[in-house]
């Protein structure tokens, strides 16, 4: 029986070895990584998926900022990784995960959402957009397009130029 459960409740090590069989090994090297360093994900917005023991599937939540020119820092939630243990793919069960974050997110979360992703999912099934991100600079490379906010909680998308990075 699969169960949503708090991602706390796994082991670490576990959630790790899921993300290395859904990302490759390789994964820290990614600019979202560098986009959170140095931070921890958000226990409330951050959840697996469990199926008989064992996780499936993970989402995890970052607090972030936007620093705009004059050095104003807006927080954001970075959303992802939202990662599926590859047999299980295009099953599902990243739709769960986002979807109960994005209703926890909705009493929880202290900023607007941002993310790195597929403009034409994400978009289509849950309402992010690249409209407001387009000044946004990352520190790493990225695809614009892919660059993704969202409203949520009474907390407005950031527009404008700004640097995207870790809240410390």
């Amino acid at each position: 029986m699969v169960e949503l459960l708090p991602l706390s409740d796994i082991a670490p090590q576990a959630v790790e070895d899921l993300l290395d069989a859904a990302f490759g090994s390789d994964r820290f090297e990614r600019t979202a990584y560098r986009i959170r360093k140095g931070t921890d994900a958000i226990p409330v917005l951050s959840f697996a998926l469990v199926d008989d023991g064992a996780p499936i599937g993970t989402i995890q939540c970052w607090p972030v900022a936007h620093r705009g020119a004059s050095g104003t820092a807006t927080p954001l939630v970075m959303v992802g990784p939202v990662a599926v243990r590859p047999d299980l793919q295009r099953g599902g069960h990243g739709r769960v995960l986002m979807a109960h974050m994005l209703a926890v997110a909705e009493t929880e979360a202290d900023g607007a959402l941002m993310m790195i992703g597929d403009p034409e999912y994400y978009g289509r099934f849950f309402g992010f957009g690249a409209d407001a991100t387009g000044a946004w600079d990352l520190p790493g490379p990225y695809e614009k397009r892919r660059l993704l906010a969202r409203a949520t909680n009474g907390h407005a998308v950031p527009v404008g130029a700004g640097m995207i990075g870790p809240r410390l």
